[in-house]
C-alpha cells in the first residue's frame, strides 16, 4: 500500500484521492481499512463507525447490498492535512434496480498519512441500467476511463 503523508500538494492530494478510489473499487474491506488509523472515526450518511473493526463491518454490509459497485472520486479541495472530494458510484440491489449515488467527503489525515476522520454525505438516484456511465470491469477504474467532470457529473 502506498502511503502519502501530509502536508499535501495538488499532486499528492490528487494521488491520494485516486488511491482511495482504487481501494474502494477493490471492494476488499480488510484492505480498505488499512488506509485508516486504528481509531479512525467515520460518519457515513446516518451511520457512525469508530475504528478499523467497525469500518470492516460497515464496508462488508455495504458491498453485500451495493452489488457491482463502481466508484469515481475527484479532488475538490485540500489543505495541509485535509482533503475534500466529490464522488459518484453506480450499483444495483439484489432486485436488479440500478442507482447512482452522489456524495461529498471530508477527510483528515494523521502525520503518517492515515485517515483519522471521514465525513460523508450521500444521495441515491435511481437510474435505468441503460443510463449507466461506469462500464469498466469490476475493480480499478482504467486510466483512460473519463472522470466525473469529463462525464458531466
Amino acid at each position: 500500500m502506498t502511503i502519502i503523508a501530509p502536508p499535501f500538494t495538488l499532486e499528492s492530494a490528487t494521488q491520494k484521492v485516486r488511491l482511495a478510489e482504487d481501494g474502494w473499487n477493490s471492494r476488499d474491506p480488510e484492505k480498505v481499512s488499512l488506509a485508516y488509523t486504528p481509531d479512525s472515526r467515520w460518519r457515513n450518511r446516518s451511520e457512525f463507525a469508530n475504528g478499523r473493526t467497525e469500518i470492516v463491518a460497515f464496508l462488508t454490509r455495504k458491498w453485500a447490498k451495493e452489488l457491482d459497485y463502481r466508484l469515481i472520486k475527484e479532488l475538490w479541495a485540500f489543505t495541509d492535512n485535509r482533503i475534500a472530494v466529490r464522488y459518484a458510484y453506480e450499483w444495483h440491489d439484489d432486485s436488479g434496480n440500478w442507482f447512482r449515488s452522489y456524495g461529498n467527503e471530508n477527510w483528515e489525515y494523521d502525520a503518517a498519512g492515515l485517515m483519522q476522520r471521514r465525513f460523508a454525505c450521500i444521495n441515491d438516484l435511481p437510474i435505468k441500467e441503460a443510463d449507466r456511465k461506469f462500464h469498466w470491469p469490476l475493480g480499478r477504474r482504467p486510466d483512460d476511463h473519463p472522470g466525473l467532470s469529463e462525464l458531466g457529473l
